[in-house]
């Protein structure tokens, strides 16, 4: 299973959880405590910070939430993702009229990011056939969501280069 799917009793078992004082700009009592967080992924070397609260607790939660989305641009898997793509919550946005959309803070966002790569991996970097393995209507929807996401972008165009096929266009 890939690592951004596990729980977060599992993934934290997997990871190095480092507490430190930050330094930047803000008032007098910024980080004054070991509020930032950095959570590194030991497996893959992948990690994540947060150092914009002064509770540690919520830096920790938008530190691990980094972590996942890092680790779905970072880690494929080809062996489970059918039953990814059959999960109902998946579904939902894959059937959605027009245009995927979903926010970054979203729960589900990693496993989103991570079918859109898994797909284009398994299709050797050809879009026509990562929507298509997806379900989408047309690869223009498949182009359009990885337009809207930066760092998916990347990553879609590293696949592709990693096949010997030319980077995307913008739409």
């Amino acid at each position: 299973m890939v690592p951004y799917l596990l729980s977060e009793e599992e993934l934290l078992r997997e990871c190095e959880v480092h507490r430190y004082r930050a330094r930047g700009p803000g008032g007098q009592k910024r980080n004054t405590t070991d509020s930032a967080v950095r959570i590194v992924h030991r497996p893959t070397g992948v990690s994540a910070t947060a150092t914009e609260s002064r509770s540690q607790h919520e830096n920790r939660r938008r530190a691990l939430r980094r972590l996942r989305e890092a680790l779905a641009l970072h880690c494929r898997s080809l062996s489970d993702l059918e039953d990814r793509l059959n999960d109902q919550r998946v579904r939902r946005f894959l059937d959605q009229p027009g245009r995927v959309r979903i926010r970054e803070s979203n729960d589900l966002y990693p496993l989103l990011v991570g079918l859109w790569l898994d797909a284009l991996e398994a299709a050797q970097g050809r879009i026509a056939e990562a929507a298509h393995l997806l379900g989408l209507a047309s690869s223009s929807k498949y182009v359009r969501f990885l337009a809207d996401h930066p760092h998916l972008w990347t990553a879609a165009n590293a696949i592709r280069h990693r096949h010997g096929l030319p980077p995307l266009k913008k739409p």
